[in-house]
């Protein structure tokens, strides 16, 4: 009886730990978004997200933030269509074309793992000292290519473990039917569209949030770029750069572009967990 007890109570014990964990937890997401939303909503406007700010991002009391919507749409899409281009033959030559177990399918997968791990802001300084090498301003290219950089391993890991977990007996029927490689990859890219999915939509969640590696490569501007060239802002250094200055209507434009990005990364984070909830009904 005594020895029963004794589990009993370390098990309540260990419960209350991890019901205020719980709620520590909860409790931080929600002061954070009640903190945005309630200082966000008080200065969003039409305004805000349909003109360009005026006198400066720093000081300037008019307009709002389009620059920024529109140069984190230009970064984080054309960053999303190069990462697939560059993900989806990765991770269908680990699978599909590398044998199981090969030596050279561990070593790539523990260097996506680690570069996955490698701070946003060495990606940054990894691509602001390219560009001084080679004689290059901050631009909107800059920042494509970082952000690109910086989600392809997302991108792997993720498609990696759909395709891991797609029924080898699948493959196995193709290839006994006399299907090609390239015809089997077809059959394996409808079965892991989900997971490409939902692949896609943390990328982008991670692209669009960044401030570190674009602060370094993409530069900033008050302006809307027209070439690759140029500067772009991003939301992120939107908010980074409003909210340390000394004129409250330009620290409202801040609120009010942290109160957008959060509701584009809450989407985005609501729309992967019901993709990745949808698939893992439907597998076998």
């Amino acid at each position: 009886m005594k020895i029963a007890r004794k589990k009993k109570l370390k098990e309540n014990v260990a419960k209350l730990f991890m019901w205020c964990a719980m709620f520590v937890v909860f409790g931080l997401v929600i002061s954070v978004i009640w903190t945005i939303f309630s200082k966000g909503c008080k200065a969003m406007s039409w305004n805000m997200v349909s003109k360009l700010p005026g006198g400066g991002f720093y000081i300037g009391k008019e307009g709002g933030f389009l620059n920024a919507i529109v140069g984190s749409l230009y970064i984080v899409g054309a960053s999303t269509v190069l990462g697939l281009l560059v993900s989806i033959p990765v991770v269908f030559f680990l699978n599909i074309y590398l044998k199981k177990g090969s030596k050279l399918a561990y070593l790539a997968r523990l260097a996506f793992d680690v570069l996955f791990g490698v701070p946003s802001i060495v990606y940054g300084a990894f691509g602001f000292t390219i560009m001084i090498y080679f004689g290059l301003r901050t631009s909107l290219l800059g920042g494509i290519i970082v952000i690109t950089l910086l989600i392809i391993p997302i991108f792997i890991r993720t498609m990696d473990e759909a395709t891991r977990n797609f029924p080898r007996d699948i493959l196995d029927a193709s290839f006994s039917l006399g299907a090609t490689r390239w015809e089997t990859l077809k059959v394996v890219l409808r079965q892991i569209a989900p997971g490409i999915a939902t692949a896609t939509l943390l990328s982008v969640g991670r692209a669009i949030g960044d401030a570190a590696s674009v602060m370094f490569t993409a530069g900033y501007t008050d302006s809307i770029p027209t070439s690759l060239s140029q500067p772009a802002a991003t939301l992120p250094l939107a908010v980074f750069f409003q909210l340390s200055s000394p004129i409250p209507e330009v620290v409202d434009r801040a609120y009010a572009a942290a109160l957008v990005l959060t509701i584009i990364v809450l989407l985005l984070s609501i729309s992967g967990r019901f993709i990745t909830n949808r698939f893992s009904k439907n597998k076998v």
